[in-house]
């Protein structure tokens, strides 16, 4: 036994160490920890993938399908048309928007709630002159606050109720996270509302300064054709052509790339123009001049009659295969069927050529593809397409079906009736069935690499649980009751599970510290409900850090943040959020 748990202990460090160096995706991690595991004899071979049939994995999986449905339904939507017609003040939009995505994070996935509503953010900080790094940043924490307000606003809470389920005999209800989380979120709304986005950077200037960043600053290259009307004019009389605000950061002529042309330089067929600007301001001095975007050409003549080609936004999340790699070295347009066309970031200035620009977490990149594939392909390359730039309409009508058949899995739920994970895909189907979510998105709504971090991670927590290595940990931390009051341990608790999610996936983090929340309580004598809610609060709680959730990296290269601009509103949400947390548990949940 001494000797499993060791084994396991060491399968855990590094595991996390893999999760926090980020160069491996957190499945393909997962699935490691799981075989090594297996290979060593601890998890019997027969019982290694047991975890992908339970009911968490389940519930979430539907859970992800039904937020998709009910985006489908033009709910969202109809939200959003309201909030554009906000007016300019700052405080007023950040509050509108925060509750706006709380409240979405409560009956969808939460990076889907965000990643709809954001445009719409973005949109307002432009229309008013608000810097954009003001109200990103907010509104993905309120994503994580509206989560941990019911059974499935976040995996980890839905995860928490089945481990309630083994040591209760029942899991934890819809709602049963409702008292504390709602107080929580609230007062976390509160601070970033009215204080928090005030500890943050302004990263915003006026456009000639070269640090600017907005969703559509681009790096795109442009090439010189023999229709182009600026063929034959100096770049300074380029102005006279087109109006367009673009600025011009290079030239390559005959694959030699001159770094600061002169105003004087005059340009010639087949030059590539390097040029900034947004995604309108590229349109039109496209329109203006006749040139056309590197790239644009090959793929519509290699593109088959039939398709139609699309452009689409799309945002580099972490984990994705395209970090630390280029275009090139990818072969974007052969492997995936896509054409890269620009990329935005905020850090530093892009100096290389397009197709060699090594991709980061938080890039935007301006993608070209065929117009039925685009949105899976994107996905596909561990990205999150940011397309909508205006509302869709045309889905109204399905609304009422929509919140007609979520209401009813509801009810089934909290009458007992039927099991949530029976439930969800019941809803699920009824909402597939209705078409109210087309049947092509039934698959790709669904999040593949947290379902399979999920299964995976599973086993692994019950072997942590089964080589008594979580009561190992447990009995370090029972130990600390000489020295500390019970309200003190559960303090610990919650924060070592806060401190995990700021390196880790949250759903892997609760996996592991459940087991340990649960032998704590065992040992006290106390009740286990109280220790596995700071758990769940915990696992909700990755404010620190880009990589603790995908909420977090989302707004990254959107907002110009660096890493370290996230402990700025972080770390004293965080601490609001345990000075609160514990006397609501232990009020709602005594010991």
């Amino acid at each position: 036994m001494t000797m499993d748990h060791n084994i396991v202990f060491g399968v855990l460090i590094l595991t996390l160490l893999l999760f926090a160096w980020g160069r491996i995706r957190h499945d393909i991690v997962a699935l490691i920890a799981l075989i090594i595991l297996v290979i060593a004899g601890i998890i019997d071979p027969s019982r290694a993938f047991t975890g992908f049939g339970h009911p968490a994995v389940i519930t979430v999986a539907a859970v992800l399908v039904i937020g998709k449905a009910l985006e489908f339904s033009g709910l969202i939507d109809v939200i959003g048309k309201w909030v554009l017609r906000l007016g300019s003040n700052l405080l007023l939009q950040i509050i509108t928007l925060s509750l706006i995505v709380a409240v979405a994070s409560t009956f969808m996935n939460n990076v889907g709630a965000l990643a709809i509503m954001m445009p719409v953010a973005i949109h307002l900080a432009r229309k008013s002159g608000h810097p954009p790094s003001y109200i990103l940043m907010p509104i993905a924490f309120a994503s994580l606050l509206g989560g941990m307000t019911t059974l499935i606003g976040t995996p980890p809470n839905i995860i928490i109720a089945t481990f309630r389920t083994d040591e209760a005999g029942e899991p934890f209800g819809m709602f049963a996270f409702t008292p504390v989380g709602v107080v929580i979120a609230i007062a976390g709304i509160a601070f970033i509302s009215l204080v928090g986005w005030r500890l943050l950077p302004k990263r915003t200037a006026q456009k000639s300064e070269s640090e600017i960043f907005d969703i559509d600053d681009y790096i795109s290259e442009v090439e010189v054709v023999k229709n182009s009307d600026i063929k034959g004019k100096s770049l300074m009389e380029i102005t006279s052509v087109s109006k367009a605000d673009v600025q011009i950061l290079g030239m390559v002529r005959n694959d030699k790339r001159i770094h600061a042309p002169g105003p004087e330089e005059i340009v010639e067929l087949k030059d590539i123009i390097i040029i900034e600007s947004d995604a309108a301001e590229l349109k039109t001095f496209i329109k203006d001049t006749g040139v056309k975007l590197i790239g644009d050409k090959k793929f519509r003549k290699d593109a088959k009659g039939s398709d139609r080609i699309a452009i689409s936004e799309a945002v580099v999340m972490a984990g994705s295969p395209l970090i630390g790699e280029t275009a090139a070295s990818l072969r974007m347009r052969s492997r995936f069927g896509i054409n890269l066309l620009a990329v935005a970031r905020r850090e530093r200035k892009i100096h290389k050529r397009l197709d060699h620009v090594e991709f980061r977490t938080g890039d935007v990149l301006l993608l070209q593809g065929r117009e039925h594939a685009l949105s899976d392909t994107i996905i596909s390359i561990g990205s999150l397409p940011l397309a909508r730039r205006g509302l869709r309409l045309g889905y109204k009508t399905k609304i009422p079906l929509a919140l007609g058949i979520f209401a009813a899995s509801i009810i089934l739920i909290v009458t007992g009736l039927v099991p949530v994970q029976v439930a969800f895909v019941m809803a699920a189907t009824a909402m597939i069935l209705a078409r109210i979510l087309p049947l092509k998105e039934l698959y790709t709504s669904i999040d593949w690499p947290v379902i399979v971090l999920l299964g995976a991670m599973i086993p692994v927590g019950t072997a942590l649980e089964t080589s008594g290595g979580a009561a190992r940990i447990s009995a370090l931390i029972i130990d600390l009751q000489t020295l500390l009051p019970p309200w003190a341990l559960l303090t610990v608790v919650l924060v070592i599970t806060m401190f995990l999610s700021d390196i880790i996936n949250n759903a892997a983090t609760v996996v592991l510290m459940a087991p340990v929340a649960v032998g704590i309580a065992t040992g006290l004598g106390f009740s286990s409900d109280p220790f596995l809610m700071a758990v769940a609060i915990g696992g909700s709680c990755a404010f620190l850090t880009p990589i603790g959730h995908q909420s977090n990296t989302l707004v990254m290269g959107p907002g110009g943040y660096k890493f370290t601009d996230y402990w700025r509103m972080g770390l004293p949400l965080e601490i609001l959020i345990v000075a609160i947390a514990i006397p609501m548990i232990l009020w709602v949940w005594p010991l």
